[in-house]
C-alpha cells in the first residue's frame, strides 16, 4: 500500500477506534489557549490535546510504552510546528487541494473500509470528531504529500553511474541485497548550529543511549527523545534494503548482531542511535516467461474511426494468412515506432505492455496471429514469434536498486528541505505558560 494511503487509513483508524468510549464520556469543554506561534499562525492547547489523545491511542495499539505526558506534549508540539511550517510554505507556493479532489480521496478511503460515504461520515462523527475537521486533516495529508513530490521526489535523479557504483560496493556485490529490520532514534541538529547547541544535542543523544543501556525499552526511549517522524511507532523503520539506508549506517549495522544497539552516530542531520532487530538476504532467482512478439498499430483519430481501424487490420490479417510478409506490411502500415523494425517489439516480460495487449498476446500460440485488439493506443494486430523462460534477476536488481537509491535520495532531500524550513521559521513557545 502506498505511504500516503497508509497514513490516511491510519488517521481514520485512530479517529474511529474509540467510538464506544467516546459515547460514554461526559463532554469536557477546556478553556483553550495558545501553546505556540508559528510565523503568523497559532497552535492551541485544544489542538495539542487532540493530537496527544490520538498518539496515546496509536501507541497503545502498537504496544509502545508511552512517555510521561509532559515529554509527549513537547514531542508532539514540535511535530505540529514542523507540519504547520510545511503547510504554510505549500500554501504560499501554490499547492491547493480543491473540494472535488478531496471528495474523491474520501470516497477511496470509505470504499477501502467497505463503507459508503454516509457510513464513513457517521463512523467518524460517532467518535466526537466533526466530519468537517476530519476533511481538513485529509486535505492537509494530501498537501504534504504533494509538497514532498514537488520539492524532493520530482527533483531526484539516479544516474547509471550511481547504480553501477552501488553494485561495485560490498553490499551491491552480494548475491541478494541485504535487508535490515531496524529501529532508529534521531536527535536533530539545526543547520549552522553553534558548538553550544551541538554539544547540548549530543548530550541528549548520550542520555537517550544511557536510558537504553540501563534497560528502558528502545521504543519508549524513541517516543520520548527522537525527533524523527516515526518516533511514536517506537522508531521502527521496518525492513529496509541496504540501498535505501544512508551509507553511514551500513558499517554500523553490519557490525551489530540482532537485538544490539549502536553507539551514537553523527551525521549532517544530527545524532542517531540504531537498533538492529533482524537482518536477511534476498537471493531467490526471478524467472519469468517472456514473449517475442510483433504488431501492427492503427491509431484512431479524426480521420480514422474505430470501425475503419478495425476494418483495415482485418484486411491486413487476411493478406498475411494468404502469404503476405507481416514485417513488410508493418513497415508500410503500422503507426507505431516499431514500424521501422517490421513491428518487432523484442522480448516482452510480464507488465511491459498494457493489460489488453498482454492478455491477447498471452492467449496466442507461437506463430499465432490475433484478431484486431483494442487498447488505449488504438487497434493492434499481434503475432507471437517465440517464447522462453528467462532469469531476469539481474534486471530486477538493477531496477530495484535504481528505485531504492531514488527513494533514499528523496528521503534525504526532503528531510534537509524540512529542516531548512523549520530553521527559517519564527516560532514562539508558550507551552510552559500554565
Amino acid at each position: 500500500m502506498p505511504a500516503r494511503t497508509f497514513r490516511l487509513f491510519l488517521l481514520f483508524a485512530l479517529l474511529v477506534a474509540g467510538t464506544a468510549a467516546a459515547q460514554t464520556r461526559a463532554p469536557v469543554q477546556p478553556v483553550d489557549r495558545i501553546v505556540a506561534v508559528v510565523n503568523n499562525e497559532a497552535i492551541t492547547q485544544q489542538e495539542l490535546n487532540e493530537r496527544v489523545r490520538l498518539a496515546l491511542r496509536q501507541m497503545k495499539a502498537q504496544n509502545v510504552p508511552a512517555p510521561p505526558l509532559p515529554v509527549l506534549e513537547k514531542q508532539l508540539l514540535e511535530r505540529m510546528i514542523t507540519e504547520r511550517v510545511q503547510l504554510q510554505f505549500a500554501r504560499q507556493t501554490g499547492i491547493r487541494v480543491d473540494d472535488v479532489q478531496l471528495d474523491r480521496a474520501l470516497l477511496r478511503i470509505a470504499a477501502a473500509n467497505n463503507m459508503s460515504i454516509d457510513q464513513f461520515r457517521q463512523a467518524v462523527e460517532q467518535d466526537g470528531v466533526p466530519f468537517a475537521k476530519f476533511r481538513e486533516e485529509i486535505r492537509n495529508e494530501i498537501i504534504l504529500s504533494r509538497l514532498r513530490e514537488r520539492e524532493a521526489e520530482n527533483r531526484v535523479t539516479v544516474s547509471d553511474a550511481e547504480v553501477e557504483q552501488f553494485f561495485a560496493s560490498p553490499q551491491g556485490q552480494q548475491k541478494g541485497e541485504t535487508e535490515y529490520h531496524l529501529a532508529h532514534i534521531l536527535i536533530r541538529v539545526p543547520e549552522q548550529a553553534g558548538p553550544e547547541i551541538i554539544n547540548a544535542r549530543r548530550a541528549r543523544a548520550e542520555q537517550a543511549l544511557a536510558e537504553i543501556r540501563k534497560g528502558t525499552p528502545f521504543a519508549q526511549v524513541a517516543a520520548s527523545y527522537s525527533d524523527a517522524p516515526d518516533a511514536l511507532n517506537g522508531g521502527d523503520l521496518g525492513w529496509r534494503p541496504a540501498s535505501r539506508l544512508p551509507e553511514l549506517f551500513l558499517p554500523v549495522l553490519n557490525a551489530l548482531k540482532p537485538g544490539e544497539v549502536s553507539e551514537v552516530i553523527r551525521s549532517p542531520a544530527g545524532f542517531h542511535i540504531l537498533k538492529l532487530n533482524d537482518k536477511r538476504g534476498k537471493d531467490t532467482p526471478l524467472v519469468v516467461e517472456q514473449t517475442h512478439a510483433r504488431h501492427i498499430l492503427i491509431r484512431v483519430n479524426e480521420l480514422t474511426s474505430e470501425a475503419d481501424a478495425k476494418r483495415r487490420l482485418l484486411a491486413l490479417k487476411e493478406r498475411i494468412e494468404n502469404g503476405a510478409d507481416f514485417g513488410e506490411l508493418a513497415r508500410l502500415n503500422s503507426e507505431d515506432a516499431s514500424a521501422a523494425k517490421g513491428g518487432d517489439l523484442g522480448w516482452l516480460s510480464p507488465g511491459d505492455t498494457v493489460p489488453e495487449f498482454e492478455r491477447a498476446m498471452n492467449a496466442l500460440p507461437v506463430g499465432g496471429l490475433s484478431d484486431p485488439v483494442q487498447t488505449p493506443f488504438g487497434w493492434h494486430l499481434i503475432q507471437v514469434l517465440e517464447r522462453r523462460h528467462q532469469d531476469v534477476t539481474d534486471e530486477r536488481r538493477k531496477l530495484q536498486a535504481r528505485l531504492q537509491i531514488r527513494e533514499r535520495k528523496a528521503d534525504e532531500a526532503y528531510q534537509e528541505f524540512v529542516r531548512q524550513l523549520r530553521d527559517q521559521a519564527y516560532v514562539e513557545y508558550r507551552l510552559e505558560e500554565r
